[in-house]
């Protein structure tokens, strides 16, 4: 496949054997959602994430579109800038994130809002995301999706609801909104989660740790240079990661640092064909 870099394919095709042969009791999956799960490019056009319908379509107060899309201007190229220093890059998205979710309780978002995103068809799950949700849900294998969505955790949970996709071996760690009984947005439950802080460390808090605990073998997939860190304080035995580069220019830029982190780099907003073959030869 053209689209897809394997940095080392002897060490791929070694813990790939590992991981088959201590079978899929001792494995589990964790997954970013926007731009990983989800398609970057919709016709052609970006649609980074949910919250980038609720930017553009504005459903919101008449100033809140322009001042978002200020936020993403001033923060985004720092964090796809592969130049920039980690720990620079956090306090950067921080801002961002705090930033926004206090537009956004300015701004009167309500659930009513986020249930119009959830169902938008600009929205869409990249090639092959569906079967791979289905293998896994069939399999018994669980699935952790760690977001960081600007709209929370009610945004993915009602998006995988509309595409009868809400498994039950489906775990979702993302920010939690704090509503009033008018269903306004009055607040954000602390830690925040951006796209540069997301790790495992928050699953042994969860309803759901003892599930994966003792799944030390781990398939991880992610967009961004931050995402590998989703599963930092996990005590991992093999560890298979795979990275979407989504970008249209200065791949050769970002490529390299993506070769550093990543097992396996797809490019060109990809399908996930390999991603399921591979799914198949890890459980089968």
């Amino acid at each position: 496949m053209k689209d897809v870099i394997i940095s080392n394919p002897k060490e791929l095709e070694e813990r790939t054997k590992k991981i088959s042969e201590d079978g899929k009791k001792e494995f589990h999956v964790i997954t970013d959602f926007d731009n990983t799960l989800t398609k970057a490019f919709v016709n052609g056009e970006a649609t980074p994430s949910l919250i980038s319908i609720l930017r553009k379509d504005n459903y919101l107060t008449p100033d809140y579109s322009k001042k978002a899309h200020a936020l993403r201007d001033k923060y985004y190229p720092t964090e796809i800038n592969p130049d920039i220093p980690l720990e620079e890059k956090k306090k950067a998205m921080q801002e961002w994130w705090v930033s926004h979710f206090d537009l956004l309780i300015k701004s009167k978002l309500n659930k009513t809002d986020i249930e119009k995103v959830a169902k938008s068809e600009r929205v869409k799950f990249r090639e092959g995301a569906l079967k791979f949700l289905d293998l896994l849900y069939n399999n018994n294998i669980p699935l952790v999706i760690m977001s960081s969505a600007g709209l929370g955790m009610e945004s993915i949970q009602m998006y995988l609801e509309n595409k009868k996709r809400l498994y039950k071996n489906i775990h979702i760690i993302s920010n939690l909104f704090e509503w009033d009984n008018k269903g306004n947005l009055i607040g954000i439950k602390e830690p925040i989660i951006t796209s540069m802080n997301k790790d495992e460390t928050s699953v042994k808090n969860s309803s759901f740790y003892d599930l994966i605990k003792n799944r030390k073998n781990v398939l991880l997939l992610g967009d961004s240079l931050g995402d590998p860190g989703m599963v930092n304080g996990f005590d991992y035995k093999n560890l298979i990661k795979v990275g979407f580069l989504n970008e249209k220019e200065n791949i050769n830029k970002s490529l390299e640092s993506y070769r550093k982190i990543y097992d396996i780099t797809i490019l060109n907003d990809g399908k996930m064909d390999y991603v399921n073959e591979l799914l198949k030869r890890l459980i089968d």
